[in-house]
């Protein structure tokens, strides 16, 4: 297909269409394999759920990629930076020349993974479904700055998760305290009395 369209809002300079493409011409869509048969290092291995143990050796050495479950979840892509290894329920797929990784991981957590699954039990994807989907791209200067705008929004998101997972434990600390009797505001000396809920 090589309908060409523009979106509506666009960062300021940018005026050439963006054309329809299937997946398959961004990326190269990989296996994962199994790693029971390789030795303990310092390489990441990789599962839908994402690190689960290190390795001696890598699938991917130099080249990024986004990691895409096959199986069980399909639908949390998540970046990964080489040096990796991924399970053989987990796809990573490598951004072709002149693709950006962050414009292409925008792309990955635009779609509507579940209704790609192929499955009438444990969700699945296959290398054809992820390759025959059809979407809109730009140039590729286009591509690194939507990419940089993801990137930054996703950082700004992990930073606050960070911040809001652990402001859940300061409270989680402060309600065993504060029950278990162990910790009081000052001023405050009556005994508590045990009631019915």
């Amino acid at each position: 297909m090589n309908t060409k369209r523009a979106p509506k809002v666009r960062f300021k300079g940018f005026t050439d269409a963006w054309e329809q493409r299937k997946l398959e011409a961004l990326v190269d869509v990989c296996s994962g394999r199994d790693y029971k048969h390789l030795t303990e290092g310092d390489i990441p291995v990789y599962g839908t759920g994402g690190y689960m143990l290190s390795v001696s050796e890598a699938l991917s050495y130099d080249k990024d990629a986004i990691g895409i479950g096959r199986k069980g979840t399909i639908d949390k892509p998540y970046i990964l930076n080489a040096p990796f290894w991924t399970v053989d329920t987990l796809f990573y797929a490598i951004p072709k020349e002149k693709v950006d990784l962050n414009f292409a991981f925008a792309i990955f957590q635009n779609i509507n993974w579940k209704k790609k699954d192929e499955s009438t039990g444990v969700p699945s994807l296959s290398r054809t479904a992820i390759n025959e989907i059809h979407i809109l791209v730009p140039q590729y200067d286009e591509q690194q700055a939507l990419g940089q705008l993801f990137y930054g929004i996703d950082r700004l998101i992990t930073l606050h998760q960070r911040k809001l997972d652990k402001t859940k434990k300061l409270k989680k600390a402060f309600l065993n305290l504060i029950f278990g009797q162990k910790l009081r505001f000052r001023g405050f000396t009556d005994s508590w009395e045990l009631r019915k809920l």
